[in-house]
């Protein structure tokens, strides 16, 4: 391994978090080396949808919406059921709004009737959820610029296709960083090190370590492998989040196996579209009110079923009268996929229908009978459920499969309230810090998902790495250029 002599102050990953970190300490005088496994800057920006939150922000002020760091705190707690981390969630809504307000000064587009309250997610209070037309990229675009004028002006040193393999500790104090990039493996010795790699959702055997369940989607960012979760924890440092685990309510993938990706939305928020049809898990049983207006309920309800799956069931006359029930297509044009697409199966009988979909056949009868003879006799669903247009009866019967996932990664690296990243006995690494999804959804949303709180956080707590950085170097009476970034 050829070393780089001079010791500087490394960032590594360049998505929102490590961008966000090297652009604010570089505006300051701070230069940094930044170093990235792909071969473009933006991690998860680039495929996510880029969902914020902050309270107090121009966009509210402007809006006449009365809103506060104190109110954001309590819904997440509140939907999160006090399972987030309530230091890292105060620290991330405390400051949430100087994130919104840089995006909004810097020229970030966001979607005209922004910020709402969403249900997408289980809904906020108050109207503090924003993302721009573009998604993820309306964000990157914004960071890109200011980034970039930073790699130009020399204060960032960026190195792509350099990916983190390991970290060099002397005591408690990590004296280098090793990666391997065009030239090989390489030694970075550091000053300082903030981990921001993202999390693994796209390295499937350790997310069905630490999340208990098999990685069903293949939707996610493919440099979310976790390596630098893993080059944390061979270094000592403890995770946190491993019962916070959740999947969504589902979505329609393209094949059949692990890793299949996401191709089509089934329309399940009650308050886009009542529902005809009823969700079956793999026993062939109902397990929830199809018409229950929370989505963290029924999210936690498909939690329960075996294989995070549910098949949507229902009859020829709910495919002909009802609103459409897969996002941009009709009920009509559903009718190609039938017997084509491997998610959805059509028989002319309930029977039939078990047979195709592996569903077992008693149990798919009995539900649906139960089903009917509740709505015929005028009393309560059994569930619960208020919205029950029809019966279902008319062949041919049809039924979607829709699995349950998760496109965040919910362990993370344990850190204290100045994101020093914590060893097994809670002390802290001196010089090595984490941000990003590298400290889980598990953290920062409990067992929940609450809009906004995996990238606001990540650019957030970015920013108060960098100013920190600035701030210690200031206090040592460093100058502004560093003996040497050394480069990559």
């Amino acid at each position: 391994m050829t070393p780089t002599p001079t010791p500087t102050e490394i960032i590594v990953g360049a998505g929102s978090a490590g961008m966000m970190a090297a652009l604010t300490a570089a505006e300051r005088g701070v230069p940094v080396l930044v170093l990235d496994a792909a071969g473009a800057v933006g991690g998860t920006l680039n495929v996510a949808t880029g969902q914020l939150s902050a309270a107090g922000t121009l966009l509210q002020r402007r809006r006449g919406i009365t809103d506060s760091p104190d109110a954001h705190y309590a819904d997440i707690m509140r939907i999160s059921r006090n399972t987030a981390d309530p230091a890292l969630v105060r620290l991330a809504v405390d400051n949430a709004a100087r994130t919104l307000d840089w995006l909004t000064e810097n020229g970030m587009e966001f979607l005209p009737d922004h910020p709402v309250e969403g249900f997408a997610h289980e809904p906020y209070t108050a109207a503090r959820y924003y993302w721009g037309p573009e998604f993820g990229r309306s964000i990157l675009r914004v960071l890109r610029k200011a980034f970039d004028a930073q790699v130009e002006a020399g204060r960032i040193t960026l190195s792509l296709d350099t990916a983190l393999t390991g970290l060099v500790l002397s005591g408690r104090r990590v004296t280098a960083v090793t990666a391997t990039g065009p030239e090989g493996e390489r030694v970075y010795p550091a000053t300082s090190v903030l981990l921001a790699t993202g999390g693994y959702n796209s390295n499937p055997d350790l997310f069905r370590e630490l999340s208990g369940h098999p990685a069903y989607g293949g939707n996610s960012y493919p440099h979310n492998t976790g390596g630098g979760l893993e080059a944390a924890r061979r270094a000592g440092a403890a995770l946190r989040g491993h019962e916070n685990y959740l999947c969504s309510f589902g979505v329609v993938m393209d094949r059949l196996g692990l890793g299949a990706k996401m191709e089509f939305r089934h329309v399940h928020h009650p308050q886009d579209r009542a529902p005809w049809e009823i969700y079956v898990n793999t026993e062939g049983r109902r397990f929830v009110a199809e018409d229950e207006p929370s989505v963290d309920a029924r999210e936690h309800a498909l939690l329960e079923q075996p294989e995070l799956r549910r098949y949507v069931v229902f009859d020829a006359r709910v495919l002909r009268e009802s609103p459409p029930m897969i996002t941009g297509r009709t009920n009509a044009e559903l009718l190609d996929l039938f017997g084509v697409h491997p998610m959805f199966t059509a028989a002319p009988t309930l029977a039939d229908l078990a047979a195709k979909t592996g569903l077992p056949a008693g149990a798919l009868a009995e539900t649906v009978a139960g089903y009917n003879a509740a709505l015929d006799s005028g009393g309560p669903d059994p569930f619960g459920r208020r919205h029950r247009p029809v019966r279902l009866e008319e062949g041919p019967f049809y039924a979607i499969r829709v699995q349950g996932a998760s496109v965040t990664s919910t362990v993370g690296l344990a850190v204290d309230a100045g994101l020093r990243v914590l060893d097994a006995e809670g002390e802290p690494f001196e010089n090595l810090s984490a941000a990003g999804e590298l400290l889980g959804s598990g953290q920062l949303m409990g067992k929940s998902f609450c809009g906004g709180m995996m990238a606001t956080p990540a650019m957030t707590f970015g920013l108060l790495y960098g100013e920190a950085l600035a701030g210690s170097r200031a206090r040592m009476g460093l100058s502004g250029r560093a003996a040497g970034t050394g480069g990559a």
